[in-house]
């Protein structure tokens, strides 16, 4: 049976349009034709089940694609277990028990690729959910994203709904958060080397060993295969988003230096957490769909610290000491 979903002339909501990988969403389905559905904050409180529940019900939906959430590095997830926690399970299964009492016909929930076991075996295929420990840095987000996804599994074997999943991997581009306190690695690097550069800072200092081996994808290619796999995917195992090659974090760093034009010499803060030691996702099953990325992870960083710039040009990003 042909599971394919056409999006002429559907309407989509996202759900947390505001965000790095809602805002790219909203970029790639400019491109069909389709009408978005957003909702600012002010206007709807994802917390608020009957809220969303009346908002879904006036709007009805075609699709819903679940970008919403709370999201940031170790130091946040570390300081803010019951927000990454609560938060995300209240608000994600909001949308979905909403989605589906209003009829939704299909409907993607974003995760991350932190649900996996902390020794997962590399790359990581996705049939490794469950099969061991977490990593405890990011444990409370991972937790919650499981819950999600294992709530629209179970939506769609209870009541038959085209409900399906993407576990992305680490995520950056136009639209990231460049706030030291919670930004991922590359905003981060991104920051400091940029301070670097200004201030003709001779070292910079990077968290744990440079050891650990991470995978990236542009937030650009991401949205790509999240709408790839909205039209054509409708399976009940969920599916890994990458790139299929990853980087030590030290590579990354220096990297981020050549691109950013800093002279300064890398050094690392052992006494600070590596996280898990690798985290590759295994993308086969995405691939064997004919889907690949466009960008590569110099080309990548280069158009995002030229779109970071110019957002410190234009008073978006505030820079403070690094």
């Amino acid at each position: 049976m042909d599971k394919s979903f056409d999006l002429k002339g559907k309407r989509i909501f996202i759900a947390g349009h505001r965000g790095m990988v809602g805002s790219a969403l909203v970029r790639r389905l400019a491109g069909e034709d389709c009408e978005i559905v957003t909702v600012a904050r002010r206007e709807l409180d994802l917390l608020d089940q009957a809220g969303v529940r009346r908002w879904m019900e006036a709007r009805r939906p075609d699709a819903v694609i679940m970008a919403a959430a709370k999201v940031g590095g170790i130091l946040a997830n570390d300081s803010f277990p019951v927000d990454f926690l609560y938060e995300n399970l209240v608000v994600q299964t909001n949308v979905v028990e909403a989605a589906f009492r209003s009829g939704v016909q299909k409907l993607l929930f974003l995760g991350s690729s932190c649900i996996y076991p902390k020794l997962a075996p590399q790359p990581i295929p996705e049939d490794a959910l469950l099969t061991g420990p977490l990593e405890p840095t990011n444990e409370w987000y991972a937790v919650a994203k499981i819950a999600g996804l294992k709530l629209c599994q179970a939506y769609r074997r209870q009541h038959g709904v085209d409900y399906i999943s993407a576990m992305p991997t680490n995520l950056y581009g136009p639209g990231d958060n460049f706030d030291l306190d919670s930004s991922h690695v590359v905003p981060a690097l991104m920051r400091k080397a940029h301070m670097a550069k200004l201030t003709g800072q001779k070292t910079l200092q990077v968290w744990g060993s440079g050891r650990p081996m991470r995978e990236f994808l542009h937030v650009d290619d991401a949205a790509d295969a999240f709408i790839w796999l909205l039209k054509t995917y409708s399976g009940d195992g969920h599916v890994n988003v990458g790139s299929g090659e990853d980087i030590t974090i030290a590579e990354l760093a220096g990297t981020v230096v050549s691109v950013v034009g800093a002279g300064a010499e890398i050094a690392f803060d052992l006494t600070k957490p590596d996280g898990m030691p690798r985290k590759l996702m295994d993308v086969s099953r995405l691939f064997k769909t004919g889907w690949r990325p466009a960008y590569s992870l110099r080309d990548g960083l280069e158009q995002t610290y030229a779109w970071f710039l110019d957002h410190v040009e234009k008073g978006d990003i505030r820079l403070g000491a690094a």
